[in-house]
């Protein structure tokens, strides 16, 4: 058995921090990735960042920085997160990487070399957030049919990739490997919606901006996303277009599985494995587009205002909690939901209860009755077997889950597992065999079952808790964590004795926690001046103002001096803007000015008004207004 296992999560675009549904794909991906190590595979986790695009240039520029520097910013912010929450890749790749962008222009080269790609114009209406271009019967409403936003009109020079050469054979394949795009609701929509017409050419390149990789032979050209994201996959392992692949992608490819939101599923199970084919590459084993977390009913938005963020969640929780709770909340083929209110229920439920509780008086009673040092004394009794059994039969259950990537069945089992040995507690009554000495060996026997059923479930957290899984063999005393150690009841072993320990999971006052989160995100009380009357307000002349000219003040570097038409006069205005605005840039602006402001020479230059500007923390921006100038502002 060849036991290797490339897995690839999407890249994540690099318009903004993630949000909880963003980065429960990376959660999922790595708990696979885990499971994968635990039964011995030699696995490559790849994940990352996708870097550019007309979106990132538009917000560097908003944010006075370069887009690099954007990028940089941001994906290093995402970074941060995964490693907060255990994610353990093996490569953050960048589309912004050296390697990267080299083998992507040479697949590009490559494709229209070989008559792949051919160069055309492109009219028709584009989607910025979603980078994607759409024909009159595609969109809705006049809007995006992915998004819903509004779409503008391009017409430019571009390059398009003949998909449909490629289509008869895709199809072919997706029919004969069944597996090939799970779940199988999403291969029907496939094949059903996008592949029963002829597929149009796909648009790989731009002209609008420069923010790319730029085409070898054509450099006014940038890359599309298509080629340049969705390539990651192999340029991470070293693909080469000669032929002379690197070592990772002679070992690892093809991939186990990508892993997507269902939102890309028509990009990676129709561009990517065309483009593939064209290459000449074997496809990858499967694609696996999971669902969405949603906010109580409604997708996780920035403009309605219900966006959980991963770092939030870990300060009021832990890292352990949310892992689970995304884990074993979001269905294998349908939409999870999260919200402050059920992260606390199963918190307290699963967390506290069951698994915490059972740890606890588990131990409590060890120390209680024997000092910490519990025996296998064998002195069985019916209910024994059915406890042994139930621990005995969870790793094929779990194993057979995750074969399936049903990962929220697998952790379920885990806690069936718990939940068992809970009831074994009642059963049994320890509390009652320790009040007779007579008991004392079927005391040490029903606790030790105990610590055993403990160290099970521990074993099988280590891929969704692994840092709740290594807490809990602290506290029993084991380094017995592998698969092979389940697959006989009985191999605790208590050398050294146990001792009081921290519970795993506090119960949280749910009344106390959401009334503290509402206060940590209760709109600020904003500073301001003191009162004016609308009288006081009257006397300020605020006009639309038309830059003719600007230039740098003479003798101070964050001053510039305008020339601006307040509608028939001319007003020279210094102004402290030069870290933010070129004077180039101020030109043609109509931009807002009090214009009964006294004058005041500043640094030797007189100043006759005020270009009102906004800002915050990071940025300023001067006030512009679409009116003519000398328009009044009221």
């Amino acid at each position: 058995m060849d036991k290797k296992f490339y897995l690839t999560t999407a890249i994540a675009y690099t318009s903004a921090i993630p949000h909880i549904g963003n980065v429960y794909e990376s959660i999922l991906a790595d708990a696979i990735v885990r499971f994968k190590r635990l039964e011995g595979y030699d696995v490559y986790f790849q994940t990352g960042t996708d870097e550019h695009g007309q979106k990132i240039q538009e917000k560097a520029a908003q944010a006075k920085i370069t887009p690099k520097e954007y990028v940089d910013k941001i994906a290093n912010g995402i970074k941060d997160i995964y490693d907060r929450i255990g994610i353990s890749y093996d490569r953050f790749i960048r589309t912004t990487d050296v390697d990267h962008e080299k083998i992507v222009g040479d697949i590009f080269t490559k494709l229209y070399e070989q008559g792949d790609i051919y160069k055309g114009k492109y009219e028709g209406l584009y989607c910025v957030p979603c980078e994607s271009f759409f024909t009159e019967s595609q969109i809705v409403n006049g809007c995006c049919p992915d998004c819903g936003r509004p779409l503008t009109k391009a017409s430019e020079e571009a390059y398009f990739f003949k998909l449909s050469n490629y289509q008869d054979r895709l199809i072919e394949h997706i029919k004969n490997n069944p597996d090939f795009i799970q779940p199988e609701s999403r291969k029907n929509e496939m094949l059903n919606n996008f592949l029963k017409d002829k597929l149009p050419d796909l648009c790989v390149s731009r002209t609008s901006f420069d923010w790319g990789v730029k085409v070898p032979f054509d450099p006014k050209h940038v890359i599309y996303v298509w080629i340049d994201a969705l390539s990651n996959y192999i340029t991470g392992l070293g693909y080469d277009v000669k032929g002379n692949n690197g070592e990772l992608f002679k070992k690892y490819w093809p991939a186990g599985v990508h892993l997507i939101g269902k939102d890309i599923l028509r990009f990676h199970t129709i561009y990517w494995p065309i483009m593939l084919m064209a290459l000449g590459i074997e496809l990858p084993k499967q694609v696996f587009g999971h669902p969405w977390i949603l906010f109580g009913k409604d997708k996780m938005s920035k403009s309605k205002g219900n966006i959980i963020y991963t770092d939030d969640l870990i300060k009021h929780f832990g890292i352990d909690a949310v892992r689970y709770y995304v884990l074993h909340e979001i269905p294998f083929a349908q939409d999870g939901s999260a919200t402050y209110e059920l992260i606390i229920e199963r918190y307290n439920a699963d967390l506290a209860n069951t698994l915490g509780n059972l740890v606890n008086r588990t131990i409590s009673m060890s120390l209680k009755y024997f000092n910490g040092i519990v025996k296998n004394t064998k002195c069985y009794e019916d209910v024994d077997f059915d406890l042994f059994k139930t621990c005995e039969q969870t790793l094929p259950e779990v194993i057979k889950y995750m074969d399936q990537l049903k990962v929220n069945d697998a952790l379920e089992c885990v806690f069936k597992l718990l939940r068992r040995a809970n009831k074994y507690v009642d059963e049994t009554e320890p509390w009652v065999l320790g009040r007779s000495e007579e008991k004392h060996d079927r005391l040490h026997t029903v606790l030790y079952n105990l610590l055993e059923a403990i160290r099970y479930s521990a074993v099988l957290l280590q891929a969704f808790m692994p840092n709740c899984a290594e807490k809990i063999f602290k506290i029993i005393n084991t380094n017995q964590k592998s698969f092979a150690s389940l697959e006989k009841f009985g191999q605790y072993e208590n050398v050294e004795p146990l001792e009081k320990c921290e519970p795993l999971f506090n119960r949280i006052d749910a009344k106390a926690k959401l009334e503290e989160i509402e206060k940590e995100f209760a709109p600020k009380k904003v500073e301001t001046k003191p009162e004016i009357s609308i009288d006081d307000f009257d006397k300020i002349d605020i006009r639309v103002g038309k830059v003719l000219e600007c230039k740098k003040h003479p003798k101070a570097d964050k001053l510039l001096v305008s020339m601006v038409d307040i509608g028939g006069e001319t007003r020279q205005i210094v102004s402290g803007i030069a870290n933010y605005y070129k004077p180039e840039e101020m030109v043609g602006k109509n931009v807002s000015v009090i214009v009964n402001l006294k004058p005041v020479v500043l640094r030797g230059v007189e100043s006759q008004g005020m270009i009102l500007a906004g800002s915050n923390d990071e940025t300023l921006e001067v006030i512009t207004s679409n009116l003519k100038p000398g328009s009044k502002i009221k």
